[in-house]
């Protein structure tokens, strides 16, 4: 069995935990608010803006015998600069406040998400970075096209409002493909256990982000 798949057999478990959120399985049979929606875009630019500081920070302490992986990380920091902007153009799209999210708190769930993941890269293994990798962009090419048009749909919001889920839906395909080929290029155990647990924290850190979004009826 090769890492990727290794990786995705075991954290099934915690990706079950995720998926399982009731705002999740709501929001796909278009039993969806206004505010729900951009509750949960808030949550995504308190952590999307943490993309590209993460990146650097894994690549900043990357060893030599993982060059190849830092260079990886170049490209992504290129494709992922800015993507919080679009996330508060969608907000406003919506009728939402941008700026109070912008200076907003996030929801613990996020905040301790992120607080974990800087931590793993500075503390223990910066590859454990990767399990973060796992989980959001596992996630986005399962759920964000299609909740992206059921939510459409049911709240007649025109598409400047899905610039972020509609754009992640297929982008994140590609960076599946990309992150695929990177995990099974991992060859020391200890570089695998960090990704593996890592993933398997941020699941269902993720999941208790989703859980924290209180629909609205």
């Amino acid at each position: 069995m090769n890492f990727f798949t290794r990786l995705q057999d075991q954290t099934s478990r915690d990706r079950a935990y995720l998926l399982s959120a009731p705002v999740i399985g709501q929001a796909m049979a278009g039993d969806v608010t206004r505010e729900t929606y951009i509750a949960f875009l808030t949550q995504a630019y308190h952590h999307v803006k943490h993309t590209v500081p993460l990146l650097m920070a894994c690549g900043a302490r990357l060893p030599e015998r993982l060059e190849w992986l830092r260079s990886a990380i170049a490209e992504y920091i290129e494709e992922e600069t800015g993507h919080e902007q679009w996330i508060l153009n969608d907000i406003r799209a919506c009728g939402g406040d941008a700026e109070a999210v912008r200076h907003g708190a996030p929801a613990l769930p996020t905040e301790l998400m992120v607080s974990y993941v800087h931590d793993r890269i500075a503390r223990h293994n910066p590859v454990s970075f990767f399990g973060m990798v796992n989980v959001l962009e596992g996630t986005s090419t399962a759920l964000a096209t299609q909740a992206a048009g059921i939510i459409q749909e049911r709240l007649k919001l025109p598409p400047q409002a899905f610039s972020y889920l509609t754009s992640h839906g297929s982008l994140d395909i590609e960076h599946m493909k990309m992150f695929e080929g990177l995990m099974k290029r991992l060859d020391r155990e200890e570089d695998r256990e960090a990704v593996v647990h890592t993933a398997r924290v941020v699941y269902r850190l993720y999941g208790d982000m989703f859980r924290s979004l209180t629909p609205t009826h």
